[in-house]
């Protein structure tokens, strides 16, 4: 294990800065942080946010067992899992999604099947909840694990912007179009893995959403809903492989389009959209009635974007876009959506 994150109170941070500056801990700023501290390979960071405490280097292991978990935390839980968890170590699918609250990109679900084999090289590996997790590259990393690992019994359902906005009209609600990506997810799984007993996901509607969805499709299994279930290492793992294809996304429709494409919902990343002059169009009509945000290929819209590529390429305000130019606009946009 080359790196832990948990969750502390206030006062277990403060108490946790004490234990470190008497074990002789060197501290240093770092931004987004209450405190930074290393000591020879190994170095934690209590995160302002949580707040919550990252443990990495060489030594995590032993750090957590004999000093976190009995003089911060109060728990015993490293090494444990089979104990407090057995049944995260029996055979079944774990289902989690990313982007489902994000003005741009794309709804993704994911699901991953474990074993008692799998699930204990998962945890040995670090693999946890995506949203403990705060680096992309870790997430990445992460990711390419969880598929060796997983030997190809995992599986991803990508849902575009464009498309989510029809099965958002379609379905009437989230939580019916989550029911429905769930259960392609644990129909696609159970191509792979038939005699899998049952799939665990957080808890976001009745579970007889997916089963009504699965049994359309001749498919029966367990479905388990339950509140937090990101601690089960199915489900952690799934919500990595998801949130790896949803940034992913944002990535590669931003190199696209030129442009940033921020993550969340905030006011100020609808704000931050609006300041481009091609956008507001867009915007008035695409993303405020619906969830996810689309650009629109107006003939308007297209000649705005090419006028400003001639005038950057040959300095001419009042360029006209020819039509090849035109239709190099349409697909642009038109990936953008995809």
């Amino acid at each position: 294990m080359n790196s832990y994150t948990h969750a502390l109170t206030q006062d277990q941070a403060a108490k946790l800065r004490t234990l470190l500056a008497d074990s002789g801990f060197q501290f240093s700023p770092k931004e987004y942080t209450l405190f930074f501290a290393q000591k020879n390979k190994l170095s934690l960071a209590v995160y302002e946010k949580g707040p919550k405490v990252l443990v990495q280097g060489k030594g995590v292991e032993e750090f957590v067992q004999f000093e976190l978990e009995p003089k911060i935390l109060g728990e015993a839980k490293l090494g444990y899992e089979q104990v407090h968890s057995p049944e995260m170590f029996e055979p079944h699918f774990g289902v989690d999604e990313s982007g489902k609250g994000d003005f741009f990109g794309p709804l993704v679900i994911s699901g991953v099947y474990v074993d008692r084999g799998i699930a204990r090289k998962l945890l040995d590996a670090g693999v946890q909840d995506s949203k403990r997790i705060a680096s992309d590259a870790r997430i990445r990393a992460l990711a390419q694990t969880i598929r060796k690992t997983a030997g190809g019994l995992i599986e991803t359902v990508l849902i575009g912007p464009q498309k989510y906005n029809e099965l958002y009209e379609k379905f009437g609600n989230l939580n019916k179009l989550l029911g429905w990506g769930h259960a392609r997810v644990i129909e696609n799984l159970l191509a792979k893995k038939p005699d899998c007993p049952r799939a665990l996901s957080d808890q976001f509607a009745d579970a007889r959403v997916v089963e009504q969805s699965l049994l359309r499709y001749g498919r029966k299994i367990d479905i388990q809903q339950r509140t937090k279930a990101e601690s089960d290492i199915a489900v952690a793992a799934a919500s990595i492989l998801a949130r790896e294809a949803f940034i992913n996304w944002l990535e590669r429709r931003g190199k696209e389009l030129g442009w940033r494409l921020e993550r969340g919902a905030s006011a100020s990343v609808k704000e931050s959209a609006k300041k481009l002059d091609w956008w507001k169009r867009a915007a008035r009509r695409h993303c405020v009635r619906w969830q996810k945000c689309i650009f629109e290929p107006r003939t308007r819209l297209r000649r705005t974007i090419m006028r400003r590529r001639l005038h950057e390429e040959i300095g001419e305000s009042d360029a006209y876009p020819r039509r090849s130019q035109r239709r190099q606009a349409t697909s642009l946009i038109g990936r953008a959506n995809g």
